[in-house]
């Protein structure tokens, strides 16, 4: 990728054209992240209404020890999207060009982490690796919603199906009604969307096709791909400080 392509990716300076590049890149992530994530701890670990709903069911059968887990899991996502925001004001107070590439090298460093140690904790710590999955997303996910104005998220797809199905409601009485079709900027919005949860869906057969086939280790081509994506604007950052 060219240099100047990626100064605009996930630098300082946001277009319409890089959030929705960047959006895309994330959502691909996500998506392997989640699929082998579950493969490895048998839990999705960006799916926050699933993970409480989860939490009432255990909490009305009696398991303490589930409902605890769930707790971990929403406190450790929510932990991860306020890392996020702590970054991002910090960077921005201190004018960096970084300020959103920090948290993807900090995710970056997590699945690294993960891919090299999590065989250790195998069957052993699974509440440890749930917890840094979901940190990890949450991180990722407030990424998106910082610069979308929390208007997209990459993590999970309850929202974007929601949004398309409006969308499509809207182009369907268009048709039916012979009103105005879809503006330019609704067909933008459609296409967004409909790339995003496409390439979740991708994102989630090659997550779990790598797990399956490579292990733990599957996360190491993720995280370099996260680094790539947002080293250049930290290295720039830090050739100006020194």
């Amino acid at each position: 990728m060219p240099f100047s392509y990626l100064r605009v990716l996930t630098g300082h300076e946001r277009t319409q054209k890089s959030n929705r590049h960047l959006a895309r890149y994330l959502a691909f992530i996500a998506g392997a992240v989640n699929a082998g994530g579950f493969l490895a701890v048998r839990q999705y670990t960006s799916h926050m209404s699933g993970i409480v709903s989860a939490m009432a069911d255990n909490l009305a059968l009696g398991s303490l020890s589930l409902l605890f887990a769930g707790f971990i899991a929403v406190f450790s996502f929510l932990a991860g999207a306020t890392c996020t925001s702590l970054m991002v004001r910090w960077a921005r107070q201190r004018s960096l060009h970084s300020e959103y590439a920090l948290p993807l090298i900090l995710e970056s460093l997590l699945l690294f982490a993960f891919g090299f140690t999590g065989h250790v904790f195998e069957d052993k710590e699974v509440l440890g690796t749930v917890a840094l999955l979901c940190f990890t997303m949450g991180l990722q996910n407030a990424i998106v919603s910082k610069i979308s104005g929390a208007v997209i998220r990459t993590t999970h797809l309850t929202g974007m199906v929601t949004d398309v199905g409006v969308k499509l409601g809207r182009m369907l009485y268009g048709q039916l009604s012979g009103t105005p079709p879809l503006a330019n900027v609704d067909v933008r919005k459609l296409s967004l969307l409909g790339s995003l949860i496409g390439l979740f869906f991708v994102g989630g057969v090659v997550g779990a096709l790598g797990f399956h086939h490579i292990g733990f280790k599957f996360t190491i081509p993720v995280a370099v791909t996260l680094l790539i994506l947002a080293a250049l604007p930290a290295l720039d950052d830090l050739r100006r400080l020194i």
